[in-house]
């Protein structure tokens, strides 16, 4: 093949060779690795004799690498730095590609060599991983639809077909409205700014070739614009904005996508004999019902609107006193909370700020790495998607590990949010693979790169999943890394946010970007004595989608998401002043695909963990004790999802936590 994405990468670690790959090489070599994937399979089911695990399990584990090689970098580079050329394409192959799966999930030949291989599996020598990825493979083609038969077998493929064409434009209708909206600033527009927010005002103008300051979208700007501004007209413009992303009519509105992305998915549950999608979707995750996901947020919501609503009346007595009357808006929280912030603990974003630098925050990641797993990060001068990438090498005791890609600014090519993705995940079979693992964040760009500490705890939380990918240790794919239930797959991410919080972390790197001193002993203690400062806010604003998400799902899809949020959100009680962390039309978790819907709330169950988890360091010795690190290692982040979530947690903890550690943290236990 001529096609580079098809050729053998004679590349450092075999990393796709970006400066060689054109948008027009990802059609055609899509459609061979397709064809070639589709022989794979007919050798599978063409197989003489039974059924073994090794001529049907073992083998679709590696069918399919040519795939892998197209659409690895492709979804990495459409993600972070699409194009309408990429968009395109993405919209081409979102349905190819469903069919093609949903092709191979309805291949009953295939479908009933894996029940063979399943009736006996217990008269077979397999491994615990082996009986593990047979079950994962029966089950999965079982809820995939491979039993049923006749006109439901075809309508569930149609609606796989047309689920993931929904996904596809709800992520691009998003992006474009993110994209395309963008407020200028004249230099009256600039009171109350403090200059790291000046600054990024200017870069990202510059980036819209605006002539000036602009307020964007991206969260990392308007929201210290939100903080700081002391223009409550321009504040409430910015986040009316930001609350009407893909709700704005016309050919970006998502609101009907999201309709029919909730009623396909409500058909797709009853054809496999569920009550509801929650019910199907919870099946596989430690929650197992909608009822225990209910019980969970309930528990937290109740101290945290109680929270939340005592800091609302401190925050509107502070805007009486600046002469404002009417209530408390959503515009106003965080400008007011940023003042009584400061007033409580004498913390001032604009001088806490320089003490994050983007470059420190990076190295101080990794340095606990190195204290914890004994990994070394080395720079790698190779060509990659975009010139804000940056390569490491990952080694430990110079045996190569894995190679790392942080691509950690904001521009207009780039959705939204922080995720860490795969280009190539760590195996063993059907040969030695090491991963190839990429963070991308939207940080606002400066000279330095200034972060806030929130900021800060996203770069360590994305970390953590990279550390999931890179110490993965299995022998098969399919349960290499971050392939886990969902509400265990964010234990390590937000496991790894506390290590920020260690006192000896910050000293040694939250230092000033300008005198290179080290963050002085009083405010890092201010910034340790804050940490659970405006929780009841945090808290609510993200229970709140979390349980939208979940009503949404339990029962009969609304004809009117909207009205349906709006039912919800009443029920419950939602402050005024406080609005959803993601709105049902930019509600990318749940909208742009199945990953995070009806899970949403998996960031809590897993914050249960993670509060837990790292009580155990504590009471081990502190952060860094190695025989804790060694068993978090051994027991989560290298076994991926060989095992049951439940039972890898207990063998790291000795016991499943209770919710209480996660209201001590976040300091809302009574």
């Amino acid at each position: 093949m001529t096609n580079v994405l098809l050729q053998d990468w004679d590349t450092p670690f075999q990393i796709a060779p970006f400066d060689a790959i054109s948008d027009d090489d990802f059609a055609p070599a899509l459609d061979v690795a397709l064809a070639n994937h589709r022989a794979e399979i007919d050798a599978i089911t063409g197989t003489d004799g039974p059924a073994t695990f090794a001529n049907t399990i073992e083998a679709l584990e590696a069918a399919g690498r040519d795939l892998d090689k197209v659409l690895g970098p492709f979804f990495s580079m459409a993600g972070a730095d699409s194009n309408p050329a990429r968009e395109a394409l993405q919209r081409d192959f979102s349905p190819k590609l469903a069919a093609h799966f949903a092709e191979i999930s309805g291949n009953a030949a295939l479908y009933q060599r894996i029940a063979d291989v399943w009736a006996q599996r217990d008269t077979l020598d397999l491994t615990d991983e082996q009986a593990r990825v047979l079950m994962l493979t029966h089950r999965g083609f079982v809820r995939s639809g491979a039993a049923l038969k006749g006109a439901d077998e075809d309508r569930i493929k149609v609606i796989k077909g047309r689920l993931a064409e929904l996904g596809t434009q709800f992520t691009q209708n998003l992006l474009a409205d993110e994209r395309s909206w963008f407020m200028t600033l004249a230099k009256e527009d600039l009171a109350g700014l403090p200059p790291f927010v000046i600054d990024a005002a200017h870069a990202a103008g510059d980036e819209k070739d605006a002539g000036g300051p602009v307020v964007t979208l991206s969260r990392s700007l308007i929201t210290p614009f939100l903080q700081f501004s002391t223009r409550r007209d321009l504040r409430e413009k910015a986040y009316k904005a930001w609350a009407a992303r893909g709700a704005n009519g016309g050919d970006t509105d998502n609101r009907a996508i999201a309709a029919e992305i909730l009623a396909l998915r409500a058909e797709r549950a009853s054809l496999l004999g569920y009550n509801s999608f929650a019910d199907y979707k919870l099946e596989t995750e430690m929650a197992k019902t909608p009822a225990a996901v209910r019980d969970l947020l309930m528990a937290v919501w109740g101290p945290a609107k109680a929270r939340a609503e005592t800091d609302a009346e401190a925050l509107e007595a502070m805007m009486r006193d600046d002469g404002v009357n009417g209530p408390l808006e959503p515009w106003d929280w965080r400008f007011y909370s940023e003042k009584r912030r400061k007033a409580l603990h004498d913390l001032d974003e604009a001088e806490l700020k320089p003490y994050f630098q983007l470059d420190r925050m990076i190295e101080a990641s990794f340095a606990c790495a190195t204290r914890l797993f004994n990994l070394n990060f080395k720079p790698l001068d190779v060509p990659l998607y975009h010139p804000d990438c940056r390569a490491w090498e990952v080694t430990r005791d110079g045996k190569h590990i894995a190679v790392f890609i942080g691509d950690y600014f904001a521009r207009g090519s780039k959705r939204s949010g922080a995720w860490c993705s795969a280009m190539r995940s760590q195996a063993k079979f059907p040969e030695p693979q090491t991963p190839v693992v990429i963070n991308v964040c939207n940080f606002a760009k400066g000279d330095p790169a200034l972060l806030s500490y929130d900021d800060a705890r996203t770069l360590f939380h994305e970390f953590g999943h990279a550390l999931h990918q890179m110490l993965s240790d299995v022998t098969y794919e399919s349960v290499s890394g971050t392939s886990v239930a969902r509400d265990f797959v964010e234990l390590p991410s937000q496991l790894y946010e506390h290590w920020l919080d260690v006192p000896e972390v910050l000293r040694e790197y939250a230092t000033h970007a300008e005198t290179g001193a080290a963050m002085p002993a009083e405010l890092l203690d201010n910034v340790l004595a804050a940490a659970t400062y405006d929780m009841g806010f945090q808290t609510v604003e993200y229970v709140a989608s979390a349980l939208v998400d979940l009503a949404f799902h339990e029962g009969t899809p609304p004809a009117d998401p909207m009205a349906r949020q709006a039912e919800i959100l009443a029920e419950m009680g939602m402050p005024h002043a406080i609005g959803m962390r993601h709105a049902t039309p930019h509600f990318a978790h749940v909208f742009a695909g199945d990953g995070y819907s009806s899970g949403y709330y998996s960031y809590m169950w897993s914050e249960v963990m993670d509060a837990d988890a790292f009580a155990a360091f504590e009471e081990a010795g502190g952060a860094f004790d190695p025989a804790k690190a060694k068993a978090l290692e051994d027991n989560i982040l290298s076994t991926g999802g060989s095992a049951d979530a439940a039972d890898l947690y207990v063998a790291f903890r000795g016991r499943l936590p209770g919710v209480d550690a996660l209201l001590r943290g976040r300091g809302l236990a009574a």
